[in-house]
């Protein structure tokens, strides 16, 4: 499958839950950090940016809707519009390419708590979200992102196109009823 010309779209997860990964080693020692399912719930996602390796220019945003951010039973889901920005269009050819394959996020903790036996320190809430990033050394490795094919993007066209048909005909049904 080929990527499709006019729509530069990737998608990942930029954070897993539950996936603890070794932020440094000291003395024989791992010390990790995990994202806990609950992170997310309230955190304030309303104006992040995505970008390379946490720097640079923004090359989608959620203001603009070029980027969207989603919490499902993995993580935090990303889909991303690079076709904006020269910049944009530059990380897009990488990641297609398989040059940039992982994610990152930039956050500020509301909530932890640390293991001494595991030396886990577990996030259990976040409080702002500010930016989600292709990068090329993540710090959790199960984190991914990768370039829509063609075919994946025009499904998920289709699939979007149902759906709010099917809603509109719910809502002509309910309108129906209550006259």
């Amino acid at each position: 499958m080929r990527a499709a010309e006019d729509e530069m779209t990737v998608e990942g997860y930029a954070a897993v839950f539950d996936a603890p990964a070794t932020l440094y080693s000291y003395e024989g020692v791992d010390y990790k950090e995990a994202i806990d399912r609950g992170a997310f719930i309230a955190a304030e996602m309303q104006d992040v940016v995505m970008n390379y390796n946490h720097g640079g220019k923004p090359v989608a945003r959620t203001k603009n809707h070029t980027l969207e951010l989603t919490v499902d039973g993995r993580g935090l889901k990303v889909r991303a519009d690079l076709s904006g920005t020269e910049e944009g269009r530059r990380l897009y050819e990488e990641i297609k390419g398989g040059y940039i394959d992982k994610m990152s996020f930039a956050f500020v903790v509301s909530e932890d708590t640390y293991d001494r036996d595991t030396h886990t320190r577990r996030i259990l809430g976040i409080k702002r979200l500010y930016d989600v990033a292709a990068v090329d050394m993540p710090a959790y490795d199960a984190t991914h992102i990768s370039a829509r094919s063609y075919f994946d993007a025009e499904a998920v066209k289709a699939e979007r196109a149902e759906a709010r048909a099917r809603k509109i005909r719910r809502i002509k049904l309910m309108m129906e009823v209550i006259r």
